[in-house]
């Protein structure tokens, strides 16, 4: 990484100017923001607060909206009451994926002081205080001050104006011959224009940042705002023990080689952000789509208890450690989401009913992909298919990198590489399998290339200030960048996807958006000049993030709609922003084949997980160097975890598809191959979850342990689901691993189903043909174990059950399953079993949320076969026999029981997953 090629706060004038204003705050203790509210405007009804809140030192006035949404969440907007023109909204249609639905407060009061107070539940356990000045809110759970804005007077909203009306702040400075002249502040630089290397970046409508203080209190760890390649519980950015430097940036970049351990931007951007300690969740979402900083520090408080005056410390009890955050954009309005847990997963639950749930994708999405910058023809791709089949090793997906097009036009092939893309796909189909190609938003400057010609004829591009159409540099040379924020240019791009235009393309053909943040050679930072104008005559600097969502979501769409019978799309995008979960995958960039790269990995997918974005993953085992054969194993084992798991390389390394590896590495990493595929059934299942609830499928060991306080910094071992525990070994020459085996249940070793009890630390072994990973005593985890080529293939497999016991002799899991494909599933076409083992007996349930429905009666008909063919009990003596019982019906089934594991295997007792009504009886 050149970090010379990106800003950094000082070199960003809003950020330093918002900074300095919080220094010039901390130093004065007598300072009182100047924001108060406007008595006489304040109007209440069912669901919000309105009032006018005015500047007293500049006599600006602007909105104040507090409103309270279901499912313990709050919104707070700030906007100026008569700007000059419009500040920039837009983003929300984009951004939310339906009106937030409000609730009326149970109780409002307003006490002599003027100090509002809004309760949020008929208990009066949340509620919200406002206080008139300055204006701070403060939200409470049982009386206990969780998250307060403006706590510490942070709170700066630049207004709208004309350089002209401008009147530039003066201070006082001695010459050297002693006397004083008034001089411009340091602040007042970089307001109309700024200069970043050789670019400079002039600014129309001058100084138009916000800021606020965000305060968690009782809160040491907070989380979230991918994306980074930073530690899992962030750090403070102001001080502290192994703080940053820098605040943690968000704005969308394409970071070359991107340095670890840094608050430095990389290619997405969510301002989601979670605060977790014993007992209590809450999170805020900073929405908004320009460039943002967000500094992190951690202080000790007084624990206010039951203070009726908030701002004032109320009657000591003890000391808490709370981590007060301050936010900074660069323009737009002040729109913050407060959500109220108490869990992590009731906050990211309550994000997602904002932004949309978690797309579900195809089967195939979860399985393997195979993919390098390039596979250089038809032949080649078939070769490298053909391979996977000959060495016995699963894989569900192919990609093409830039080379498959014509110089880089998308939406082309390059004909005598490519001279019969149909055939290569079917080729790819008749074994189950699909291809995807890439499409970039930046578009060739090129005569007689349709895309380009329509684009322009249609005024689609996003242009410069004066009109003309913006171009710059990337993969094809000179070219113009599509303006998705244009309805006209997202519909026109969605149906560029259909067959008939892009031609060469069939249904199992699928899309990856790469260099969508988007990503110019020759541009500031890497990316688009701020001052270039979008539809709407907005600026790219109010938006900048936003480019991301909307350029993967026009593509997803495009994929969507290019069926008469929709089929869930696939596209993997590189840049993002909230709500990209909605649309599909993401991954974390051009990494490195290092340990410290494959290290991060988890953190940085940890953190899109808690920034509410689960479908993610790593380039494997690294895009950039040549790993070794000890690294190319160790990544592939880690990535069998991951939701996204895709192997992929530059151009300039050498081939590393996994069955070129020399013996024992290849055999180890078919087997880890494997068992990403027999794992299917669990993923999916887990995928469906996060659609349902928003819980992401790899979690932080303390969202399944929230009490557990040493497992709230953990970042090298995780969760998979709620079921099973890995710990992937992330160091060379690695043969033992340290792993904490928390809560109160015991863990089964996945490889040898020996039981280990829940007593904190233990080393473990951990030889090269082995991931440390565990199935948790409780649960029961569904697998499919017969070896197949493609996720396709085993859509009629038998199934198998894990049921790993708890000290009660107790489990239960789920299984969901529908056609892998289309959108069914919404009109009720999927089963929904529940597994229970109790008292030495496994039932099912059908818990489907309309069992009885058309939709729900015709799909179970079409899978009716599906049976489970293998049991395997861990953590269990042995039983004298194994029954069946289905209605009157009752008979044996053979079984094995290992003594010293103390594992019981029942034999294909030919019981259905899709109806209920039977029981299997172990006695």
């Amino acid at each position: 990484m050149k970090k010379e090629d990106f800003k950094t706060c000082s070199q960003s004038a809003f950020c330093r100017r918002n900074r300095a204003y919080a220094d010039e705050v901390l130093a004065d203790p007598t300072y009182q923001s100047p924001y108060v509210l406007i008595k006489d405007s304040i109007r209440m009804d069912d669901s919000k607060l309105l009032a006018d809140v005015k500047n007293t030192e500049t006599e600006i006035v602007l909105t104040l909206d507090v409103h309270v949404l279901q499912d313990n969440t709050a919104r707070v907007r700030i906007n100026e009451k008569n700007p000059i023109k419009p500040r920039y909204e837009d983003h929300i249609q984009h951004t939310l994926h339906r009106e937030p639905v409000q609730v009326k407060f149970s109780e409002s009061k307003t006490d002599k002081d003027g100090e509002i107070t809004i309760a949020l539940d008929t208990q009066g356990s949340r509620k919200i205080v406002i206080s008139p000045e300055p204006v701070r809110i403060k939200f409470f759970v049982d009386d206990e001050p969780i998250i307060s804005l403006n706590d510490r007077g942070f709170f700066h909203f630049e207004h709208l104006r004309t350089k002209e009306t401008h009147k530039p702040k003066m201070i006082q400075q001695t010459k050297d011959d002693g006397t004083v002249e008034e001089v411009e502040a340091e602040s007042e630089q970089g307001l109309w224009e700024e200069t970043f290397k050789s670019w400079t970046d002039p600014k129309p409508n001058g100084p138009e940042s916000i800021a606020l203080d965000v305060s968690f209190h009782g809160f040491s760890h907070v989380y979230g705002i991918p994306e980074h390649a930073s530690s899992l519980s962030l750090k403070e950015t102001r001080g502290g023990d192994n703080a940053y430097e820098e605040p943690y940036r968000l704005y969308n970049t394409d970071v070359f080689e991107y340095a670890l351990d840094s608050p430095t931007s990389l290619y997405g951007a969510v301002p989601f952000m979670v605060a977790h300690r014993k007992n209590m969740s809450a999170g805020v979402f900073w929405m908004n789509p320009s460039e943002t900083w967000v500094d992190i520090v951690k202080t000790k408080e007084e624990k206010k208890n039951g203070s009726k005056k908030i701002w004032s410390f109320g009657k000591e009890v003890s000391e808490i450690q709370s981590t007060k955050t301050h936010w900074i954009s660069e323009a737009g309005v002040l729109d913050l989401f407060v959500f109220l847990g108490p869990s992590t997963k009731d906050v990211l639950r309550q994000y997602h009913q904002l932004t949309g749930p978690p797309a579900l994708p195809q089967m195939f999405a979860i399985g393997y992909h195979q993919c390098r910058w390039n596979y250089i023809n038809e032949r080649d791709v078939l070769e490298v298919d053909s391979q996977f089949d000959n060495h016995d090793m699963p894989y569900d997906v192919i990609w093409l990198d830039i080379e498959y097009t014509d110089e880089k036009k998308y939406f082309t092939w390059d004909n005598p590489k490519f001279p019969e893309p149909i055939e290569m796909e079917k080729q790819l189909e008749h074994k189950g399998r699909q291809l995807v190609v890439i499409i970039d938003p930046h578009i060739k400057r090129a005569e007689n290339y349709r895309i380009c010609q329509e684009a322009k004829d249609q005024n689609l591009f996003v242009k410069q200030p004066g009109g003309d159409d913006y171009e710059a540099w990337c993969w094809p040379g000179q070219s113009s960048w599509v303006d998705f924020h244009s309805p006209a240019a997202r519909e026109w791009w969605k149906n560029q996807f259909s067959f008939d235009k892009f031609t060469g393309t069939r249904e199992n053909v699928y899309i990856w958006n790469d260099m969508n943040e988007p990503s110019i050679f020759n541009g500031p930072e890497i990316t688009m000049q701020k001052e270039m104008i979008h539809h709407g005559n907005w600026e790219h600097r109010v938006l900048h993030n936003l480019y991301s969502l909307l350029s993967h979501g026009s593509t997803s769409d495009g994929v969507k709609e290019r069926t008469a019978v929709a089929k869930r799309p696939f596209v993997l995008a590189r840049g993002f922003y909230a709500g990209v979960q909605r649309y599909g995958p993401i991954w974390t960039g051009d990494n490195m084949a290092t340990w410290d790269a494959l290290q991060y990995s988890n953190p940085m997918i940890l953190t899109n997980s808690m920034g509410g974005v689960p479908f993610s993953g790593a380039d494997v085992p690294g895009f950039f160097n040549n790993p070794s054969p000890e690294l190319l194993v160790r990544w592939y084992q880690a990535a069998v975890f991951q939701p996204f798991f895709r192997g992929h390389a530059h151009i300039d390394t050498k081939r590393r598809e996994p069955y070129l590896s020399e013996e024992p590495y290849r055999s180890i990493t078919r087997a880890a191959l494997r068992e990403r595929y027999a794992l299917l059934p669990y993923w999916y299942t887990l995928f469906y979850d996060a659609y349902k609830n928003g819980t992401p499928m790899m979690r932080p060991m303390f969202m399944e342990f929230p009490e557990d306080e040493n497992l709230f910094t953990t970042e090298d071992q995780f969760m998979l689901g709620s079921g099973i525990m890995v710990k992937p070994v992330t160091t060379e020459g690695g043969v033992t691993a340290e792993v904490y085996f928390a809560g109160d249940q015991p863990w089964y070793d996945m490889h040898t189903h020996k039981s280990m009890q829940p007593t904190g630390y233990q080393t473990v072994d951990a030889p090269l043909e082995k991931v440390p990973a565990y199935y948790r005593g409780g649960h029961i985890i569904p697998r499919r174990e017969r070896i197949r080529r493609s996720s396709t293939a085993m859509k009629r497999d038998p199934f198998t059950l894990v049921i790993a016991l708890d000290h009660n002799g107790d489990a239960q899991g789920t299984l969901y399953l529908d056609d892998g494909e289309t959108y069914a599933y919404e009109s009720g076409a999927y089963v929904h079993t529940s597994f229970t083992f109790k008292n030495g007996v496994l039932t099912s349930e059908n818990i489907h949320e309309n069992a009885a429905g058309t939709a729900a009666k015709e799909f179970a008909e079409t899978i009716k076969e599906l049976r489970i063919e293998r049991i395997r009990l861990l953590g269990a003596h042995q039983p004298r026999r194994v029954q069946v019982i289905q209605g009157s019906e009752e008979r044996e089934v053979p079984f094995e029981h290992d003594s010293s594991t103390f594992e019981t295997v029942i034999k294909d007792p030919k019981t259905s997953v899709v109806e209920s009504g039977w029981k299997i009886v172990i006695s």
